[in-house]
């Protein structure tokens, strides 16, 4: 993951997060993330083998979430602590850099929690669920494109037709994707749609009171007429 990073920072693209599942994440992962100045939310796991500093001692997250008091009622998480994650050098030296642990709910089941972890301790709790939440859209698109178009059915060791195997299965994505837009959905595209909504917009009532002045000036002098005597001529 580290290389693709420096290759997507290399071609100009930048970033402030950089989000992923338990699957990647571990303490030298987040700091190795740190040294290319970017910020790490992701999920982590409830390992025994994994251990985070929290006041002085050094704990699993479980130890962690049982020392620890929660919040009741509806908040949208359960617990938040700020923690310290070390990574040995080979020098026998340790790199270290301050972290935030957030514990929320599993939706699924509401007596289990998972667990989030923040590289960027300044963020509020709600910010870090917020920009983890955004990772379920690339989550359904990757599922999509598993069950649909294949993606996991190609075996090549190569790093390079591996990448191109992806892309293709993207693009055939995208295609589709279009091609239901247009095949499904019966509004308009881009900026036609806006000019539409310009011609046919409704009639103010201001507007619509404007062609009926001539004819109510008209009825008004009339009437001031009518009220005047006529001129008597001897």
């Amino acid at each position: 993951m580290i290389r693709l990073l420096k290759e997507a920072l290399g071609e100009g693209i930048s970033a402030k997060y950089v989000l992923f599942d338990s699957w990647f994440s571990n303490p030298r992962q987040l700091l190795d993330i740190l040294g290319l100045k970017l910020h790490a939310i992701a999920m982590i796991k409830r390992s025994a083998k994994c251990y985070y500093e929290f006041e002085g001692k050094r704990m699993t997250v479980k130890q962690i979430f049982a020392a620890c008091k929660k919040r009741r009622g509806r908040s949208k998480y359960l617990l938040s602590v700020p923690v310290k994650i070390h990574v040995k050098q080979e020098d026998v030296s340790e790199e270290t850099a301050m972290s935030k642990i957030v514990c929320v709910r599993n939706r699924h089941n509401r007596k289990d929690w998972i667990t989030l972890i923040s590289t960027d301790v300044n963020l509020s709790e709600e910010e870090i669920i917020r920009l983890y939440g955004r990772r379920w859209d690339i989550e359904v698109f990757f599922k999509t494109c598993k069950n649909y178009l294949h993606l996991r059915s190609y075996h090549g060791l190569s790093y390079d037709t591996l990448t191109a195997h992806v892309v293709f299965v993207f693009t055939r994505y995208m295609l589709l994707s279009v091609a239901k837009r247009n095949d499904e959905d019966m509004r308009t595209l881009g900026e036609l749609f806006y000019m539409m909504v310009e011609e046919m917009s409704d009639v103010t009532f201001h507007k619509s009171r404007k062609p009926c002045e001539p004819a109510s000036k008209l009825s008004f002098m009339l009437q001031r007429n009518k009220s005047k005597p006529f001129l008597q001529t001897s």
